[in-house]
């Protein structure tokens, strides 16, 4: 029940989910937790609270924890150390525990974020906002005086116009000579103020002013400058009801009023007094509509409410805010006793940070079991199934609550938002889900500041049960120790104890066939994937419907040869399926022939069909009836090495690296590199896997074909990603330069590249808008002879002569980095990267320094 299907082997190996090298020690328990009865006679003993499984005998103990986790300092959350806390004291992993972890944006080492003063500085309102306020109020007060007085050319025409010529006395301009005439004038004049108010305050941004200095202050000050605004307004419209007030009304209440006397004909409905309150409510109401929306009253107000209503009710206890290293979430919930014994872990020094996620990621998903089991199993709850709680040795900084690993620096350069500036620069599933491409000389630091630490972070996040991880090693240089990981495929290795299944424990003879058809061929120009993956299952499939297996890799060599023995023998067998016969014959009919993928396919075999591979890729598989090596397909191998499947990874959080063979064999490790590419593609496809599974590549060269290509784009969507590492683009195939840099969603270009490398991620990294300021100097030539003597003596003391500058701003767009730039501006120890989320988020490409 405690296993989360971990411990359930799958397929038929024996080992599937093999125990860990160096098993971890064995903390005590927590104080008052009872002893266990004894086990009986060869029942090993299920472990106490805060222990891990039983030590074999001689096994060493892992090594002591790092040093205690420092606070942050400054944007980048850090100062040296490793940041990550072991299993030491219990300051260390409480501290870490409460450590906040800020939203950031992406890549950004959230650990003890903080924001930059440049980016937490507040708005202010630009110089040339401020003018454009007081220029527009300057020209309205000018426009309204003249107004005032008539001193505009045609001002009452459109009056005249529009209105009846017997409200005028004849020969003037805008004379009343009736009530109307009269009444029609003060309509007119408020017309005007409106127009001119709203234009005024259109030019000049009044509102963005008001929301720039109102809006954006906390309640209550808020709404009372909200107030203040409001009766300001109130006692240009009502100067009358402010005592000490003695200026003259704005033209608003009079041309309502005018208006309603126009319409109705006479003065008879200002008779009413409900009539004429209710007018002055209206302008009431308008006028402070605009300053109640600014000081936001209304919410204020059902914030307030809401408040009175809940202490009107029965008092609730106050809330107490708990650091996390006391498990707040578990306490909101009533978990707390498992709450009780997690804190009590946690301040004993039995958790390290490995334990703390791993019981996190149990609660977030939601286990039925939870407190039982951590009641029972206390921070050893929901172990791995190798048993282990940590690496024995770590090198970089991890946070596992964020699944971030550090990998350095972010550096404030002109072209980084505030937001980078000096913050620290990490990677996590959430950017490696969209898949990550490298690409540096050797030498420039891809497996020492990148590829190392990725791998260390995911086989971390393994023990957590939130990651699978496969590494592909480099000839001759081996990620990590061999400690840290589950499966250790060495390809051509005597002493390895696993072996590399290459149908991945397929049961499927046309996935079988197109895997084994990418691996192979999948590179090739000349022979078409699909016709290649049908050539193979003409052969997988009969082969398999007669031995239950698939064949192993030198009798399907035998095959694709057309070796009249083996194809006969096959023959023979599937006479009595009619299917598989016309299958089989078919490819009989096509050996040899012009276009024949067979050939290609038995020559890339014969790079596996070495000495030195012998026993390996299900090369010990048996014999069957007709005295030909047996298969793994499925049925395990039978020799002295235990076949592995990657299939594995889809269903247990693996820790799987498959180091490449040694000794001029570069074909084979491409062909064995596009192997576990291919089968990692198809494996993550299964439906049901709750943790990400990564693949990382050390050495990509001759991995990416036009197949891969297009199942890398769908790898995001699958909880899945790869990081493919190259020494330079040119081990791609041009064709599929352009669709791999559209394929991942992450890319990063190391210092040395070449200018052809840096042309690609140019392209790629496309153009912004810049605005450039350009300045002109032009020659002064003067006319008069006074100005000529004072410009000559000028030179004469300056020795320049007399210039003006003319300055041109201008919008241009320009490359992110050009491919010079990437060539010659970065230094060494640098890199420039750009980061996509599996959500969208994007991260322009930065300048990284790798050894911050």
């Amino acid at each position: 029940m405690d296993s989360d299907g971990t411990h359930d082997a799958r397929g038929t190996h024996a080992r599937p989910v093999p125990h860990p090298a160096v098993p971890p020690e064995r903390p005590a328990g927590p104080p008052g937790v009872p002893e266990r009865p004894a086990a009986p006679p060869g029942v090993p003993a299920p472990p106490r609270p805060g222990e891990a499984p039983p030590l074999p005998a001689g096994a060493p103990p892992l090594p002591a924890a790092g040093p205690p986790v420092p606070h942050a300092e400054g944007p980048g959350a850090g100062g040296p150390g490793t940041g990550t806390p072991g299993a030491g004291p219990a300051s260390a992993v409480a501290a870490w525990l409460d450590e906040p972890r800020a939203a950031a944006r992406p890549g950004i080492w959230r650990f003890g974020y903080r924001l930059p003063k440049g980016a937490r500085a507040s708005e202010r309102l630009a110089p040339v906002t401020v003018v454009g306020l007081l220029i527009p109020l300057v020209v309205a007060l000018v426009l309204w005086s003249l107004w005032r007085r008539g001193g505009l050319p045609y001002q009452f025409a459109p009056l005249r116009l529009f209105t009846p010529d017997d409200w005028w006395w004849g020969g003037t301009l805008a004379s009343p000579k009736t009530m109307e005439g009269a009444e029609a004038r003060v309509v007119y004049d408020g017309v005007f103020f409106a127009v001119l108010v709203y234009a005024m305050g259109r030019l000049g941004s009044w509102p963005d002013v008001m929301r720039h200095f109102v809006g954006r202050r906390p309640q209550p000050a808020r709404a009372l400058l909200g107030l203040l605004g409001a009766l300001v307004a109130l006692s240009f419209v009502f100067p009358s009801a402010f005592p000490g007030v003695g200026w003259d009304a704005l033209p608003v209440v009079d041309p309502l009023f005018s208006l309603v006397a126009l319409i109705a004909g006479g003065y008879d409905l200002f008779a009413s007094r409900l009539f004429t309150d209710t007018l002055y409510a209206v302008i009431t109401l308008l006028v402070v509509w605009p300053f109640a929306r600014v000081g936001g009253w209304w919410p204020y107000a059902k914030e307030r409410l809401a408040a009175r209503r809940a202490a009107a009710g029965p008092r609730a206890p106050v809330p107490v805010e708990r650091p996390r290293a006391e498990w707040p979430g578990l306490r909101d919930a009533g978990q707390h006793e498992a709450a009780d014994v997690l804190t009590a872990e946690v301040a004993a020094g039995r958790m390290n940070d490995v334990d703390c996620a791993r019981v996190t990621r149990a609660w977030t998903t939601g286990r039925p079991d939870f407190r039982e089991t951590v009641l029972r199993q206390a921070g050893a709850a929901w172990t791995h199934p190798s048993g282990s709680r940590d690496l024995p040795r770590r090198t970089g900084r991890h946070d596992l609550l964020a699944h971030q690993v550090r990998i350095g620096r972010w550096v404030a350069a002109e072209r980084a938002p505030a937001a980078y500036h000096d913050a620290g620069a990490a990677l996590g599933p959430d950017v490696l889900g969209t898949s990550l491409l490298a690409v540096g000389p050797s030498g420039s630091g891809k497996t020492r500041t990148l590829v190392e630490p990725v791998v260390e972070a995911l086989a971390l996040q393994a023990l957590t049960g939130s990651c699978a991880l496969v590494a592909v090693s480099s000839a001759g240089s081996p990620l990590a120790v061999d400690s840290a990981f589950d499966v250790i495929v060495r390809i051509g290795d005597p002493a390895s104890v696993h072996d590399l299944d290459p149908y991945a424990e397929s049961d499927d003879a046309d996935e079988a066939a197109a895997v084994l058809a990418e691996a192979l061929v999948g590179d090739l120009d000349t022979v078409a994937a699909q016709g290649a993956a049908t050539a193979l299952v003409q052969l997988l499939g009969p082969y398999r419907a007669v031995h239950g297996r698939f064949p192993a890799l030198p009798v399907l060599r035998e095959l694709l040869e057309g070796e009249p023995t083996a194809l006969s023998a096959l023959r023979e067998a599937v006479a009595g399926d009619e299917v598989m016969r016309r299958e089989l014959d078919a490819r009989v009919r096509q050996a040899g022939a012009p276009g024949d993928p067979g050939r290609a396919l038995a020559d890339r075999l014969a790079l596996l069909n070495r000495p030195v591979f012998a026993g390996f890729l299900g090369g010990n598989g048996g014999t069957d009836g007709n005295g030909a090596a047996g298969g793994t397909g499925g049925a395990g191998s039978g020799g002295a090495h235990r076949a592995f499947s990657l299939r594995a990874v889809a269903h247990h959080p693996l820790r799987v690296r498959v180091d490449l063979p040694e000794r001029g064999h570069e074909e084979a490790g491409r062909l064995i590199t596009r192997l576990v590419l291919a089968q990692f593609h198809a494996v993550v496809r299964e439906a049901g896997r709750t943790h990400f599974a990564a693949l990382v590549l050390d050495d990509a060269t001759g991995a990416v074909t036009a197949g891969s290509v297009r199942r890398i784009q769908r790898l995001r969507s699958q909880n899945a990603g790869v990081l493919l590492s190259l020494r330079t683009v040119a081990d791609v195939p041009e064709a599929l330069h352009g669709p791999l840099y559209g394929a991942v969603g992450c890319r990063m270009a190391f210092c040395g590249i070449t200018t052809w490398d840096g042309s690609r991620f140019a392209q790629a990294w496309g153009t912004e808008w810049v605005e450039t300021t350009e300045v002109a100097r032009h020659t002064v030539f003067a006319d008069q002879p006074m100005t000529r003597a004072l410009h000559a003596l000028r030179k004469l003391v300056t020795g320049k002569a007399v210039t003006t500058d003319a300055v041109t701003v201008r919008q241009v767009e320009r490359e992110r980095w050009s491919a010079s730039q990437l060539a010659h501006e970065v230094p060494p120890g640098h890199a420039v990267l750009s980061l996509t989320t599996v959500g969208g988020e994007h991260a322009p490409p930065l300048l990284v320094d790798l050894r911050g």
